[in-house]
């Protein structure tokens, strides 16, 4: 079985041969990842005011962040300052077909892996940003109709990307990053989540699943009120970086009856950052137990930023190990496999 049909066995509970990886540096991984190539018509800013540094993105925000202490930075000066602006307001050309090609042949050279491409956001993500957060909250109560206008412009960008990505590209999967929980509840109550997003999730949804592809979300934060939403309307796949803030045997009995796979490391709040072996490789193994088996529904994976959690490289192998032998994994059982070079 070929990295790609162990990934899509997995995401569509059919029996993979073993769990689904995701690890860099030369270990398992199941994944090809591409991006849409960079816009032609538009040139980043970059420049620096005392201990400022300033830039400006695709959409046309303008973000500030400290030099010497933050990375990524936060917005100063959104696109949409005023609701007036809106209608003259151009979306970036994301789904130019010639920014598909790069993907398209990056594909191509790793036909066995499952191929993976992802996405700006969905509309929260992105609008958010357009209108500064503070203010974009604001919004969804006091001026709904500039909202669903943007909203639904917004979304249907979002379509004709994922269609571009099946069309040109040949993608099996699309991925996209939308924190939607603080520590204990959702950002917003889950009625309004439904009446405003819960359509255009499926409208996106629909779109990939026409297209034969795999949708898979990101988010951070406790979202256990809409997880039963994110199912129904076709989201395949939860990327948690947090799965104990759900308790994970409740979360593994609430995704087996959705079916919806897992893909995430071991907790990067509550585990990996003790730096404890013991409670480490207990929690890989119990992973598996509970989420892997022989219909699938697991992908385990490192942290892309360990440093800003605090974690040793060497605390994530001893979970890398543990997924690898752990009895009740397939793989464990299958001590011929090579790691799978990494992409």
């Amino acid at each position: 079985m070929t990295p790609r049909e162990i990934i899509k066995r997995n995401v569509e509970f059919s029996g993979p041969d073993r769990i689904g990886f995701a690890f860099s540096d030369g270990r398992l991984n199941d994944f090809c990842i591409a991006d849409i190539s960079p816009s032609n018509t538009w040139n980043p800013r970059k420049w620096v005011e005392g201990d400022i540094e300033y830039y400006d993105d695709e959409w046309g925000n303008i973000w500030h962040r400290l030099k010497s202490m933050s990375k990524g930075g936060e917005i100063y000066r959104p696109a949409i300052e005023d609701w007036s602006h809106l209608k003259e307001y151009t979306l970036p050309a994301l789904a130019d077909p010639g920014r598909y090609q790069h993907a398209k042949e990056i594909f191509e050279n790793n036909n066995e892996h499952y191929h993976l491409a992802n996405l700006p956001g969905f509309p929260f993500a992105i609008c958010r940003y357009l209108r500064k957060m503070e203010i974009y909250f604001q919004d969804l109560v006091n001026n709904r109709e500039h909202i669903d206008y943007l909203h639904d412009k917004v979304t249907s960008l979002l379509e004709e990307m994922i269609r571009q990505y099946a069309q040109a590209a040949g993608t099996d999967g699309v991925f996209f990053c939308e924190d939607w929980g603080i520590q204990d509840r959702l950002l917003i109550s889950p009625n309004m989540w439904r009446e405003i997003y819960k359509p255009l999730y499926k409208r996106l949804c629909d779109v990939a699943h026409s297209e034969g592809i795999h949708v898979f979300m990101h988010s951070c934060g406790y979202n256990w009120l809409i997880l039963d939403d994110l199912a129904e309307v076709g989201v395949n796949v939860f990327q948690f970086d947090q799965p104990n803030i759900y308790d994970i045997t409740r979360l593994a009995e609430k995704l087996k009856h959705l079916r919806v796979c897992l893909f995430s490391p071991v907790d990067i709040q509550t585990v990996l950052p003790k730096g404890n072996r013991e409670l480490i490789e207990n929690e890989a193994r119990k992973m598996v137990e509970l989420f892997g088996g022989a219909h699938g529904g697991l992908i385990v994976k490192n942290y892309g930023d360990l440093q800003g959690v605090g974690v040793q490289p060497e605390w994530d192998q001893w979970a890398y190990e543990m997924f690898v032998n752990h009895k009740e994994s397939p793989i464990g059982r299958k001590n011929h496999l090579q790691p799978l070079r990494r992409i």
